[in-house]
Parts: structure tokens; sequence; C-alpha cells
């Protein structure tokens, strides 16, 4: 799933929207004392489009209950940026009365649900499950909790990667499949769109806190892991335990986003900083033809796809696909972040065995290629990634499955959110001029030493 901006809100609206949940969720009900029904909660996209995950798990619902006769699902949307569902989600949890069996989880907070006690260690399930041993290794770490248990099944993963408008590109002069080996080439091939092709954005590069966790993963963490050599975790330091300040990675990051801003091969600051910037971005930049590069995520096609918020079926001519190089070219050449969400049980679900019974279908080889596909996901069973009908099904899948050799997953440990928040107010003060990269660098090293409790090393 995309990793979308999550902006910031005063106090008073969270406050608000925290009631509103809780209304709402009392009105629903929880999953109640009925044996034979399993409660599912999903986020549902509040794009007036058609809704992908709504009609898949319809399809899915209705296999369920025919499979297992006298057994019902109860499909519960909650509609509302990702922000929102978080907060909502979290108010669900809570409570006997109000939490549902199954839920839809994130993994950039699965591991702060898990230490607040929310969600249900799956290992015992997964012993029993043929196809767990058929999940890439990688993927299945990403909802594994520092305790060494798994509290959540991936439906899929994400990779990121340069996309670039071959039509600029050819009036810029530059070549129409474009492998750049460093930093530097992608800079320079931005700066020659800026000389070329005036009145188009070379490179977009999220940033800043009104992007949120778009902006620390989809541009900084692609920047910090391309730094080194590829064998040591930038960020935390898994020996340790600890996370890194003063390094020297970080700093060249925000050296190149400050780059980006300063020759203004980007946005212009005002719509960088602008909450719905990759909705302008996949709904206006791109399409129509304004931006040549755009460091951005797998999943830009499903909007892009026929009925759905912004149809462009241009799309797979018009673009073309580049890995984003380590900084100066060193091994393996090339750098990934993945993501993604995970259907995990809730510790206070009244049916966890019928929850899981559910997760099962969900993804069972069909019903996960289906998804996959439908989502514009990336694989995360290896005998779906081989299968020819995933492969062949739209452009780019193959691209996007072959980075998975070479990604990273974040640490999301609970003081994740709050490390990544401090990522996005380094980035916003270059981006602005209003910081010089030391300044930020030192600002995120102070940040650091706050929200993690002052569990850091310097590297």
């Amino acid at each position: 799933m995309p990793v979308r901006p999550t902006a910031a809100r005063p106090r008073l609206t969270a406050l608000l929207a925290l009631a509103v949940a809780a209304g709402a969720l009392t009105a629903c009900g929880g999953s109640g004392s009925d044996p034979d029904t399993v409660k599912v909660s999903f986020k549902q996209s509040t794009d007036n489009s058609v809704h992908v995950m709504d009609a898949y798990l319809a399809d899915v619902k209705r296999q369920f209950e025919k499979k297992y006769p006298g057994k019902k699902v109860d499909l519960v949307p909650i509609k509302a940026p990702d922000s929102e569902y978080y907060t909502k989600l979290q108010q669900m949890l809570r409570s006997p009365k109000t939490a549902p069996d199954l839920v839809y989880e994130d993994t950039f907070l699965i591991n702060s649900d898990i230490t607040s006690g929310y969600l249900k260690p799956l290992d015992g399930y997964l012993a029993k499950w043929p196809d767990w041993r058929k999940f890439i290794p990688t993927a299945k770490t990403a909802a594994r909790a520092e305790d060494g248990r798994t509290y959540g099944v991936p439906d899929g993963t994400d990779t990121r990667g340069l996309w670039y408008d071959k039509a600029l590109f050819a009036k810029a002069g530059l070549p129409a499949e474009w492998h750049p080996k460093t930093w530097e080439d992608v800079l320079d091939a931005a700066r020659t769109v800026k000389e070329k092709v005036p009145g188009v954005t070379p490179l977009n590069v999220y940033t800043g806190k009104p992007a949120g966790e778009a902006a620390t993963m989809q541009s900084f963490e692609m920047l910090l892991y391309g730094t080194g050599d590829g064998r040591a975790d930038p960020l935390y330091d898994t020996a340790s335990k600890k996370w890194i300040a003063g390094s020297q990675g970080f700093k060249d990051a925000l050296t190149f986003v400050e780059t980006v801003y300063r020759e203004k091969l980007g946005p212009d600051v005002a719509t960088a900083l602008d909450p719905n910037i990759q909705t302008i971005v996949r709904g206006d930049l791109l399409p129509k033809g304004k931006l040549a590069i755009d460091l951005d995520g797998s999943w830009l096609p499903q909007d892009w796809q026929a009925g759905a918020g912004h149809a462009w079926p241009q799309w797979s001519t018009r673009l073309g696909l580049a890995a984003m190089p380590t900084q100066r070219g060193q091994a393996p050449g090339r750098v990934s972040m993945s993501g993604g969400w995970t259907w995990a049980i809730p510790a206070k679900a009244h049916n966890p065995d019928l929850a899981f019974d559910f997760i099962t279908t969900l993804q069972s080889r069909a019903n996960a290629r289906k998804w996959y596909i439908a989502n514009s996901g990336i694989a995360v069973r290896e005998d779906v990634a081989a299968d020819p009908a995933y492969v062949k099904a739209q452009p780019g899948i193959a691209f996007f499955t072959d980075l998975v050799a070479s990604t990273h997953y974040r640490p999301a440990y609970p003081a994740y959110p709050r490390v990544s928040t401090a990522i996005q107010e380094a980035m916003e003060g270059v981006t602005t001029g209003d910081l010089s990269v030391a300044k930020a660098a030192s600002g995120y090293d102070d940040a650091l030493k706050d929200a993690t409790g002052n569990q850091v090393v310097r590297r």
C-alpha cells in the first residue's frame, strides 16, 4: 500500500477525531459474542473512485462463507486518511466492546500497537499453516516484534525507484533507457531538464512534515540507505539496539535534499510542503507531463487504472523506470525501501481462530495474486512472484519485484514514528533554507535523544 502523507494536526482536531471515532465505533459495535461471525476492519480509501480493497474483500467474503457453511464475515470499513485511520484503529483495539476480530495494520505503526498490548502473536497459527513457508523471508520480518514473535501476515509489500518521463527526457536530449549510477547522475539529469525544458519540474523528492512518512521513506531513507557500504543499517544499530546519531551518511542525505531545493530542481517550496503533494504528483504533475523525474513507489499505477481516481492509460508508454543508485555507485549499486500492510488479530478479539481462517483465505495463492495485481502491489509469496500471470499483469511489476532482492525495511520499533518526524523536521529545515545541513543534522541528533529516551550511539 502507498505511504501517504500525514499532515500535522492541532491537538483539538486529534481529540475531536477520537471523540468521533468513539461514537462511530460504539454505534457499529465490537466483535460481540457471536462465535460464527468474524468482524474485519480495514482502511477504506477517501477517494471517490473505485475502492479496490472493498471489491477484493467482498470476493473473499463470498469464498469464505462458501468454504465455511454457517460462518459469516462482517466487513467494517473505516473511511479516513492514514493518520485518522491509525487513531480510530487504536481506539477500537483498547476495548473488547469495540475490538474487531481482524484488522489491517500498517507496518509503520504495528510495533507501537504490539508494545501497547493491542495485538495477538500469531506464531502458533503460523506454525500450522503450510503456506507461511512460501512467504519471502525479508517480508516476514515486517510484522516481527522485538520479542521475536510475529503479529501479522503481510498482504504484499512495495518498493521504490525513479519514475521518469520519456518525452521530457527526449526533449532534454537524455536517453530513453536511463540507468543512473550515482546520486550525481540523478542531479545532473535534473539539471539538464531544467536547462533544456523550462517550465517543468525536473525532480520530485518528497520532503518535510506535511508529507509525513512519504518524506521519510520515499525520499530520505532511499538516500540514507544508499550511503556507506550497504552492510550496516544507517538508522538503527542492531548490535547495541540503539539509534544512530552523528553519521556522515545522514548529512549527505540532507545535502542531496538541500541541493534539489536550493538549485530549484524540485517543486516550488510551497507545493513541496503541501500536505496533498502526493496527490498533486500522481494526479497532476506526472499525467500532464509537468514532472521529469519522480522518486516514488511501486503503487502509483493503481491510481491510473481505468475507473481509478486519475485514469491515465498512457502511463506505461510515457514513463520509464530506473533503480535509485547508491551514493557513489558502491555495491550493491541500487537501493530500495519496502513497507506494506499486514493482517493482524487484536488481543481482545472474540473469534481469533476464525479470524486466522479468514487470513488464510485472504492469502491463498490465488487470492494473493489477485490482490497484488489489483492493488499494484509487490508479491511477498515466492510462488506468486514466480507466476507468469503476475509478472505479466502490469508493466513495471517485474521491475519493482526485482528490487525486493536489494530492499530494506524500516526499523519500525515503537520509537520509529517520532524518529521519522525528527527526520522530516530536518528535511524541512534544509528545504526552506532556514537551516544549514549542519544545524539540521545537529537538531535531529537532539530530537533523536528525546524520541528514544537517549538510546543513541554515534557513528
